[in-house]
């Protein structure tokens, strides 16, 4: 009994430590994020208390809700028509769903709490770092890197590093605020300014642009109270105003995206970004139309959207950018509907947390992630759906029983 009890312990302490050392590897490692993700699914497991641990996740309408989303997604294997393998394939990608029940269990304690948000912001200084270097070929072929000196970012792609960065700069902001010793504050602000000019100067994504103003906006709402929104909404245009023309990537990417949205034609094949997003978002409402309620089935999109096309001719996807669009495609309304009540909860919920740092964090992190779903499937994608189970776990362990709403 001894030697059970002795690796009982050891299992908790490492799933505890696991859960923070997510933070650090989201934005750095997709091979170590499923690394750690193995060893905390094994140690959350062995630790025991299967029943207190389930109990509790229950008793969260937020995990309760993505356990929900992820039950209808399996549901949806059992019918409609899919290549081979695309079923398992994409219902594997919504796993980390599974994963808010079990992070909201693990992250009750507040410390835990609070080490896992410190992670996170080293491991996205270490980003910035590398971002600033690249660009001078000082890290060119360097085999842990997968981006080059023509490719902007560092350890992800652009519009992942974008939206990052963003959600980043709002972190360092509330913590700028929330801190009373003047160095630390300075550090914290020079650090958020760091994450916004990587959103404006080094991403060239556009999301990630329409992320941080609405970021940016919030942060004013919070700064100055919601009795003074028409201040905030002015002193957010302003600030936007100043990044458009300081920034000639900035012109560029918005100039050109109402190029191609001018451009675009329905029914006709698109060859640029907007307009293929135009297109795949079109197309998709005709197959959500033809099955409303239920939908095609999970991992069921490519096909479905290639029998929509017949012979136009117009380029295949693996999904339409839109995680909304998405999901209604695979399981129907109900999904959309489940889709929506998660982030609604996120949101309602978010003052019933611990402090109201980890509220407005809880806001902040539903706004980024509902917007960029609104132009590429976010959940889909493995750093952003990652990002967005861990940090709704870390955040909603704090959830109190009672609150103000």
């Amino acid at each position: 009994m001894n030697a059970v009890a002795a690796l009982t312990n050891h299992a908790q302490r490492v799933q505890r430590w696991a859960a923070v050392a997510l933070g650090f590897t989201i934005p750095i490692s997709t091979a170590l994020d499923n690394i750690v993700l193995v060893l905390l699914a094994a140690c959350w497991l062995a630790a025991g208390n299967l029943r207190e641990k389930i109990a509790s996740s229950r008793e969260n309408p937020v995990a309760l809700t993505a356990f929900a989303l992820f039950g209808l997604l399996v549901l949806g294997l059992a019918y409609g028509q899919r290549y081979p393998g695309d079923g398992l394939l994409y219902l594997g990608k919504y796993a980390d769903l599974l994963f808010i029940p079990l992070f909201v269990v693990l992250f009750r304690d507040p410390w835990l709490r609070e080490q896992g948000i410190r992670a996170f912001c080293v491991a996205m200084l270490l980003t910035f770092v590398v971002a600033q270097l690249i660009p001078f070929g000082l890290l060119e072929n360097n085999p842990v890197l997968p981006r080059d000196s023509s490719h902007p970012g560092a350890f992800k792609g652009s519009i992942t590093h974008g939206l990052l960065a963003a959600f980043a700069a709002f972190v360092f902001a509330l913590l700028a605020r929330e801190e009373r010793l003047w160095p630390r504050r300075l550090a914290y602000i020079v650090f958020a300014l760091i994450a916004v000019q990587n959103v404006l100067f080094v991403a060239i994504s556009r999301t990630a642009y329409l992320v941080l103003a609405v970021l940016v906006l919030y942060f004013f709402t919070i700064a100055l109270g919601p009795k003074r929104f028409f201040a905030s909404l002015l002193a957010s245009a302003a600030l936007a105003g100043i990044a458009y023309w300081g920034s000639d990537t900035l012109q560029q990417r918005v100039h050109l995206a109402a190029e191609e949205i001018a451009e675009w034609k329905p029914g006709e094949p698109a060859e640029t970004s907007a307009g293929l997003r135009l297109e795949w978002y079109r197309a998709s409402l005709g197959i959500v139309r033809d099955q409303p309620v239920f939908g095609s089935g999970t991992g069921a999109f490519p096909r479905a959207y290639k029998e929509a096309l017949g012979d136009r001719g117009a380029a295949a996807s693996r999904n339409p950018h839109n995680e909304f669009l998405l999901v209604a495609i695979q399981i129907g309304l109900l999904g959309l509907a489940a889709l929506l009540a998660l982030f609604y909860l996120h949101w309602r919920l978010a003052p019933r947390l611990a402090t109201p740092l980890e509220c407005r964090l809880a806001r902040g992190l539903v706004l980024m992630i509902g917007i960029a779903c609104l132009f590429n499937s976010s959940l889909l994608d493995h750093t952003e759906g990652l990002l967005y189970a861990w940090m709704t776990g870390l955040l909603f362990g704090g959830l109190q029983s009672n609150g103000n709403g």
